[in-house]
């Protein structure tokens, strides 16, 4: 978006808040003008009349209607005076918290955004575990698998051992008890 578009947009905005801001005094205004368009609606008659009227009536009367409806707008404009009074008080104090609020939630944005870095890096740092935990698994079965393989090959080293050490004790046997006949008869036959 180009630069001018987003001043304008920003120029908007913020006529925008300032005009809700101020929302409560328009409306009292609107409603004191037309209280006051309706009490000139309702004595302008009263004051046409004594022209329209012939000399019957009395001009004291029209002065103190005058005077009365002129005491009336004062205290009408009274009122609107103190309302919009009470109603600046007003946008004062929620201004004011709003501020509060707004710099409340700036902080809190920020603890947030901290506290989800600091997840994301936790997360990153458990599945950097598992990985590792997944891996050293891995590799403990494969020493398992392993020594099982070789404690199969050591016993079947130490059974073909074993079969070997009793044939060949039995073949020393057999060659001790042939030499001791060859012995024997070579004895007997030195004997003549």
């Amino acid at each position: 978006m180009s630069s001018w578009q987003a001043e304008y947009l920003a120029g908007l905005r913020a006529r925008d808040s300032h005009e809700q801001a101020n929302k409560e005094v328009y409306d009292a205004y609107t409603r004191l003008a037309d209280r006051a368009a309706s009490l000139s609606t309702t004595q302008s008659p009263d004051l046409i009349e004594p022209e329209k009227e012939k000399l019957g009536y009395k001009a004291a009367s029209t002065s103190a209607k005058v005077e009365v409806s002129s005491a009336q707008v004062r205290q009408n404009l009274a009122d609107a005076q103190r309302s919009r009074g009470e109603l600046e008080t007003r946008v004062a104090v929620v201004t004011g918290e709003l501020e509060k609020l707004q710099l409340k939630s700036k902080t809190e944005t920020q603890h947030i955004n901290e506290l989800t870095a600091e997840r994301l890096n936790l997360v990153k740092k458990l599945r950097d575990r598992d990985e590792e935990l997944r891996g050293k698994s891995k590799l403990l079965e494969d020493v398992h698998d392993e020594t099982l393989s070789l404690t199969i090959e050591l016993n079947m080293a130490e059974e073909t051992n074993k079969k070997l050490k009793l044939e060949n004790q039995e073949l020393v046997d057999r060659w001790m008890a042939r030499k001791g006949q060859e012995a024997d008869a070579m004895n007997t036959a030195s004997k003549f």
